[in-house]
């Protein structure tokens, strides 16, 4: 039996408190983080090649079914505003973006939807795709791997079953064994927590790599709030000689992103 389906360590949920339910929960959490570490190295090879490939303009999708699909729209959506980017990473969901919020039937089970889904986009050996599946048997995700891999495409995979289809369908599969659900078969809980620590990785990672964080700071975010603003105007001014902080906002709104802001200003004096 796949991990992911284990009987719970728990028994008679129904009958225990709240606090004995969130102990509960709690300290299965706890295992996250410790079957993600044992991934690492897995993630280092995935993130080398898909930084090897994002120089060469590549792109990185996630596809998935349920949650793990959710998680990777979720994932790449927040890339454009954190790191100024679009296109890079792209989410693919089985069942399309209605099932974002609504499932759809049958979709993780079209073998050949996942690829399918991908030719609007003409993917190239540049592109990577990564599948994630916390049961490793969506077939959905199986078909878009192989067949990506088939045509030359960097793949790898994000599951938290060992040996599974998925794994061996790719290339650089990720895999974060967190043992069975405090709900059996609940995989959105600690599946789903390690899914989305992977994806953190993998993303964060290839950012840094591309260039677009300096020291510890994201010098290319978008302003799309004003809590944003006023990160992006003290950036400017921990990275210049500026000290006024009316100056530096106003730099900042005229060029739009704190690294064009930083360098206007540097070679103005």
């Amino acid at each position: 039996m796949r991990t992911t389906e284990q009987s719970s360590n728990y028994n008679n949920l129904e009958q225990m408190t709240t606090l004995e339910i969130l102990n509960g929960i709690n300290s299965e959490d706890m295992n996250v983080a410790v079957a993600v570490g044992k991934a690492i190295p897995q993630v280092e090879k995935l993130v080398e090649g898909i930084v090897e490939r994002a120089k060469k303009g590549g792109r990185i999708f996630y596809l998935g079914a349920g949650t793990s699909g959710r998680l990777g729209v979720v994932d790449a959506s927040e890339i454009p505003p954190t790191y100024g980017v679009k296109d890079v990473f792209i989410g693919l969901m089985a069942g399309g973006d209605g099932a974002i919020r609504t499932a759809v039937e049958g979709a993780e089970d079209d073998r050949e939807g996942g690829w399918r889904d991908l030719q609007p986009f003409e993917p190239n050996a540049n592109d990577t795709v990564i599948g994630i599946a916390a049961s490793g048997t969506t077939p959905y995700v199986i078909g878009a791997l192989e067949t990506a891999r088939a045509n030359g495409l960097l793949t790898g995979c994000v599951t938290c079953n060992a040996g599974s289809p998925v794994a061996a369908a790719c290339e650089c599969p990720v895999e974060a064994v967190v043992g069975p659900e405090f709900v059996t078969g609940s995989t959105r809980m600690k599946a789903g927590t390690a899914q989305k620590l992977v994806l953190n990785m993998i993303s964060t990672a290839t950012m840094i790599r591309l260039g677009h964080v300096k020291g510890n700071k994201m010098l290319d975010m978008q302003l799309t709030n004003a809590k944003l603003v006023d990160r992006g105007t003290r950036m400017i001014m921990s990275e210049t000689d500026i000290t006024d902080y009316e100056f530096a906002k106003k730099l900042l709104l005229e060029h739009g992103q704190v690294r064009a802001a930083v360098n206007a200003y540097n070679a103005s004096k």
